[in-house]
């Protein structure tokens, strides 16, 4: 009976040591904020450079356009950390050598870009397709038109997709504990593996937690109101 009773809280202590929890609570604390830094720079770079492919696509020059479908469907079906391993590891030999910041930053921002265009360009596939032509119609020119009248139609399209694609991304942020980027995982299993504890671990599903719920509780609200209007 006393065993069964010291289960629970014996798993408790295990995963959740007070004492360890105060005394690594600092560095898991440190990694929110890499983790936060890297996923802002990844969601700017990664969805302005997706609608400039995605513009460059619609302007229907195969010169651009098929470059741009080449680039989508390489990057979209190779694992991000291949990717990440091919920066870090690969550009050095060339003389170009990444932080680990930077490669992380890199990888899931080119990641990001090819889906975003995907998602942009499914947007603008699905306006009428005489809009174009009845917005040139009126005097706009082509990047008028487009600017005025078709890439906002076209992000209310994309919003859904669009926001669960920046969500799994930016979670990808933990690929960089792979380069010894000092993020929330890596972080946690250093100081993991330096107490021979996994409340570090413990406390970095915690801070995951913290980060991310709201971030989908905003992609919720975008896309109500992308439906709302």
């Amino acid at each position: 009976m006393s065993a069964d009773a010291s289960a629970p809280s014996g798993l408790w202590f295990t995963f959740f040591n007070p004492a360890m929890a105060l005394q690594y609570g600092p560095d898991v604390a440190a990694g929110i904020l890499v983790t936060v830094g890297v996923g802002l720079a990844v969601v700017i770079t990664g969805v302005l450079c997706g609608l400039g492919l995605a513009i460059a696509r619609a302007g229907g020059r195969r010169l651009l356009s098929v470059p741009v479908v080449i680039y989508s469907d390489v990057l979209r079906s190779l694992p991000p950390l291949v990717i990440l391993m091919v920066l870090y590891f690969g550009l050095p030999s060339l003389g170009w050598p990444l932080s680990s910041f930077t490669a992380t930053w890199a990888t899931l921002s080119l990641v990001l870009a090819a889906y975003a265009q995907e998602s942009l360009w499914a947007g603008l596939n699905a306006l009428p397709k005489g809009q174009m032509e009845a917005a040139r119609s009126t005097g706009l020119s082509w990047w008028q038109a487009m600017r005025l009248v078709l890439l906002p139609q076209a992000l209310r399209h994309a919003t859904p997709p669009l926001t669960n694609r920046i969500i799994s991304t930016t979670k990808n942020t933990a690929l960089g504990s792979v380069v010894a980027l000092s993020e929330i995982l890596g972080n946690a299993q250093a100081a993991s593996a330096t107490a021979g504890n996994p409340t570090p671990l413990t406390l970095a599903a915690v801070a995951y937690l913290a980060v991310f719920v709201p971030v989908v509780a905003l992609a919720r609200w975008l896309e109500r109101r992308a439906r709302t209007h």
